[in-house]
């Protein structure tokens, strides 16, 4: 596998950049509004091809992002472009509210169907109809882990967005390099 220059990323940490991110934007388009009331009233969510696709992709994301963060730990140098300090430290804290979001979004998921009895339907008909290690955890009742998802998924959503739109400024702005640094393709 060639190494990259030092203003792109490996393909490796693209491929993991690029799946991510349309598998976030895919299970939050999926995302079923009211999935607890339809629980309740007794939906069977392995019959809502949205819900299977919605599971599948958070749990898709939470393995992705695990795998990510262990290719963080052995992989090539990144790119260091000259920024302003102020630029520099947003950078790093949008991205790593971008990784505490990766990972707690479909804990929070696991959390909210565990503690309310609701089963994991994923596709291929993989379906896990109880997590009760879930409500022994002593965090299970400390929230509606529903309406901690929903708004850990409006977060990520809005977090990836700003994200995506200081990548643009970069790009036609600045015309430093920053978001062809992560884009496919190009010279290594």
């Amino acid at each position: 596998m060639p190494y990259p220059s030092k203003t792109r990323y490996d393909r490796v940490s693209q491929v993991f950049h690029w799946l991510t991110a349309v598998a976030v934007l895919i299970a939050f388009v999926l995302g079923p509004g009211g999935f607890g009331r339809l629980m309740r009233n007794g939906v069977d969510p392995a019959t809502r091809l949205d819900i299977v696709w919605h599971e599948s992709l958070g749990i898709t994301v939470l393995v992705l992002t695990l795998l990510r963060l262990l290719w963080v730990l052995v992989r090539p140098a990144t790119p260091h472009f000259n920024m302003a300090t102020w630029m520099t430290l947003a950078s790093k804290g949008v991205h790593g509210l971008l990784w505490l979001l990766l990972l707690a979004t479909p804990v929070t998921a696991l959390l909210a169907l565990g503690t309310e009895g609701h089963p994991v339907t994923l596709l291929g008909g993989i379906r896990i109809n109880e997590l009760p290690w879930i409500k022994a955890l002593p965090i299970a009742d400390l929230a509606d882990w529903g309406d901690v998802h929903e708004f850990l998924g409006d977060a990520i959503i809005w977090l990836a967005g700003l994200h995506a739109v200081a990548a643009l400024y970069h790009h036609v702005v600045l015309k430093d390099g920053v978001l062809k640094s992560m884009l496919p393709g190009g010279k290594r």
